[in-house]
């Protein structure tokens, strides 16, 4: 599924999975969150309620680009480093083409459907 993400207001390239989780997030779009950094590996953000974690895919390593959401905090995350070993906690919802100096400075995101 194609969205369409700005960070601090230029446009990168984005995709979501076709996971309940993302199908559910795609559901809010559009999304402005603000982004704070968490353990200098990812960047998160509280969407406006949970996820459905229903029928989560298989546990898997966050890679830097990935949007993922972790559900015991219900939160959004974007990795600009790779993340912990898989845990059912965290799914990913998509992959965000962005570099990692780029994420990592992100202090907003914007997430829209794209058209």
């Amino acid at each position: 599924m194609d969205i369409r993400v700005t960070l601090d207001g230029r446009p990168v390239d984005a995709t979501l999975n076709d996971s309940p989780a993302a199908r559910d997030l795609a559901s809010l779009l559009p999304l402005t969150l603000d982004l704070e950094d968490f353990h200098g590996t990812e960047r998160i953000a509280d969407p406006p309620r949970k996820l459905t974690t229903e029928d989560a895919p298989e546990p898997q390593a966050a890679k830097t680009g990935d949007l993922t959401y972790y559900a015991p905090w219900g939160n959004l995350a974007v990795f600009y480093k790779g993340g912990p070993s898989a845990s059912s906690d965290l799914l990913i919802l998509g992959h965000i083409d962005a570099d990692a100096d780029q994420l990592s400075k992100a202090e907003r995101i914007t997430i829209e459907a794209a058209s």
